[in-house]
């Protein structure tokens, strides 16, 4: 047994684990994720609701939205958002197909959550891509 350095006493019993050596299944990796990405749509939403409030102010408060959206950062936050879409929809469909009693079985579980990652990170760049040649000129 280790010895406890401040009381010279051996210790009764082993440490917990901890992330360093803690392996995250996928399912509960997508899980916590869709969590975060259903706090990352209420931002969302409050961008959205920004555009619609600078749409009906006109077209100053419009361009200067729109000024803001086309900076790296802006691209950036407008494309995590589509993102948390993705995923949530995804997500949401694999849970609704856990609300049917399917889908439960640890190989079965753990593809399919390494899918929707995959698949949300597809869908949204297609997405942001088909916009942004739309927006440049591109012929999607």
């Amino acid at each position: 047994m280790a010895e406890n350095a401040a009381s010279g006493r051996a210790h009764p019993r082993p440490l917990s684990p901890h992330l360093q050596i803690y392996r995250w299944p996928a399912t509960m990796a997508t899980s916590i994720i869709h969590r975060m990405t259903g706090m990352a749509l209420s931002a969302g939403a409050a961008i959205l609701a920004w555009w619609l409030a600078a749409l009906a102010a006109g077209p100053d408060q419009y361009r200067l939205f729109c000024n803001l959206a086309a900076t790296p950062l802006g691209q950036i936050v407008l494309f995590g958002v589509l993102w948390s879409i993705s995923f949530h929809i995804l997500s949401g469909f694999r849970h609704l197909v856990w609300d049917i009693g399917y889908g439960f079985a640890k190989k079965t579980s753990n593809g399919v959550s390494v899918l929707i990652v995959l698949l949300s990170i597809v869908l949204a760049t297609g997405i942001f891509a088909l916009g942004y040649l739309k927006l440049h000129g591109g012929t999607p």
